[in-house]
């Protein structure tokens, strides 16, 4: 029941999602696009929280108060599942794009209301292609726009170890060194519990997702500069292996 309730919830709500991208598309056109751009955020977050308690999502947050709420930053996490979006973007205190893999850009009305929220589709094996995205991403965060990224670049499939996490890229981090903007380190327990550790069902999860203190990266010494996608894989890993400890 919780599976057909899901699943029938999204597909519903893509299938009518259009009339509220209209409506706030003139909003926006004619009276104030910064002010659209903010309820659409609010609005995707009252879904995404629908979707959690319909999928029995129960989620513990560590220091959110660590999350700048008067910038932009850029947020790294871990990627397990492909609920990470839901439960990310569900506590994003402002406009926040996320980048995700290009064949979510397949997908019509997740895709419509994703570029609609400042969100960018990365061709892993395009790297012409993931210099734009790095750009476009460059330019949001100038405009005031917060970046997720998950630089391992695809999902972590390693169930039996939730404290192991894939190399970081450091191409992504460009983001940070040419804006200057914080880096928010993320780290998120549990999600794969919810629907990939036995695809097609979805089951209640008990999901940790802790934010660490931003960093500046002109305040990080050459060395760690140099290997920035290790350093925050690092800092990352320590987090998860301490959500290990509260269970």
């Amino acid at each position: 029941m919780r599976t057909i309730l899901t699943f029938g919830f999204i597909f519903l709500y893509l299938l009518v999602g259009y009339i509220p991208l209209g409506i706030f598309w003139l909003y926006g056109k004619f009276v104030n696009q910064e002010k659209a751009d903010l309820i659409q955020l609010r609005m995707i977050q009252w879904v995404f929280r629908i979707l959690h308690v319909l999928a029995g999502i129960r989620i513990t947050v560590i220091g959110e108060e660590n999350v700048p709420t008067d910038e932009p930053v850029l947020y790294v996490a871990n990627h397990r599942s492909m609920a990470d979006i839901p439960v990310a973007y569900s506590r994003c205190p402002g406009l926040t794009g996320f980048v995700a893999k290009d064949v979510v850009n397949k997908v019509p009305g997740l895709r419509a209301w994703m570029k609609r929220l400042h969100c960018e589709f990365l061709d892993r094996h395009d790297i012409k292609q993931g210099m734009k995205v790095i750009l476009s991403c460059i330019d949001k965060v100038k405009r005031g726009i917060s970046i997720f990224i998950f630089p391992e670049g695809t999902r972590n499939k390693n169930s039996a170890d939730p404290t192991d996490i894939g190399e970081f890229k450091d191409g992504s981090f460009k983001i940070a060194s040419k804006t200057g903007c914080k880096i928010v380190p993320v780290a998120i327990t549990g999600t794969n519990k919810v629907f990939e550790d036995h695809v097609p069902f979805i089951k209640s999860a008990n999901i940790i997702i802790e934010y660490g203190e931003p960093i500046c990266y002109k305040d990080l010494d050459k060395e760690d500069q140099k290997h920035i996608g290790a350093y925050f894989q690092k800092k990352i890993q320590g987090m998860l292996i301490e959500h290990q400890n509260m269970k």
